[in-house]
């Protein structure tokens, strides 16, 4: 088995966009051909018609993959009030997701997008609620075997491990728990503007020799708001999955050649693998 991701977030569409890394970002796409495509949140920066015009219009052009999208605490207005509490993913259910809980089923893989968004609690840190836990419960439950099992939300699970601080979703511990017993083997997100790799064992104490969930965030692919160590830069994931392993490879964005190269790899033994 062999299945290649490629996990983009905080696009920005916007103020903050760059339009030259949206460029680099859809030669990538065609250079890389992934069987699928992740976008893990705010794609854009004030919710905006025009904003959510763009990112249709970028999205429409990339090639034909199937493609999991979920909405970021950008994606839902703060400042137009009346919306964000009335209609709050309006404008997302137009140009994006009718659905903001989803399944994405392709050959090997079962993948579940949750809307961490919280317009009317907890607009910046966001939420997962009981009723979508379960909701992700029975589309795993529904899987076929074999599938690896990836799970994708906008707010960051685990925290980023640098010198800037950040909350974490609140709730995170039950989440991850429940993400164990489903059989989840890869979580990915955003939010935070950089990329960093986490396990769910260092976020969480977990009894010796379990299990432990790879937590993956991208950084800020196509804006100007790269934070903390990848301050004004850009960045993806490639993220391959094998019988026996996940391998993840970081890449930024190079302002010289315009182009995004690997950083590293950080390779996890999937469940019953003997890769490590």
């Amino acid at each position: 088995m062999e299945l290649t991701l490629l996990h983009a977030s905080d696009l920005h569409f916007g103020k903050a966009f760059d339009p030259k890394a949206a460029e680099a970002l859809s030669r990538f796409v065609g250079q890389a051909s992934p069987d699928l495509l992740v976008f893990s949140g705010d794609f854009t920066q004030r919710a905006k018609v025009q904003e959510y015009e763009a990112a249709r219009a970028f999205l429409d052009d990339l090639p034909a993959i199937p493609t999991v999208v979920t909405p970021g605490n950008h994606d839902v207005p703060l400042y137009r009030v009346w919306e964000r509490l009335l209609a709050p993913h309006r404008n997302y259910r137009t140009f994006i997701s009718e659905e903001l809980d989803t399944v994405t089923r392709i050959a090997g893989a079962t993948v579940v997008a949750l809307d961490s968004s919280a317009p009317h609690s907890a607009i910046v840190n966001g939420r997962l609620r009981d009723p979508q836990l379960r909701f992700a419960a029975r589309a795993f439950q529904e899987a076929e075997e074999g599938d690896v099992r990836i799970l994708v939300s906008h707010h960051n699970l685990a925290r980023a491990p640098d010198y800037e601080p950040e909350q974490i979703l609140p709730g995170h511990e039950k989440a991850l728990t429940r993400f164990l017993e489903m059989g989840v083997e890869l979580v990915l997100g955003g939010h935070l503007h950089r990329t960093y790799i986490s396990l769910s064992v260092d976020v969480f104490p977990q009894d010796p020799g379990a299990r432990s969930i790879p937590i993956v965030h991208s950084g800020t692919t196509t804006s100007k708001r790269g934070r903390a160590r990848e301050r004004g830069q850009n960045s993806l994931n490639l993220i391959r999955v094998l019988s026996d392993e996940i391998r993840i490879v970081p890449h930024l964005l190079q302002r010289e050649s315009l182009a995004f190269l690997p950083t590293g790899v950080q390779s996890v033994p999937r469940k019953g693998g003997d890769s490590g």
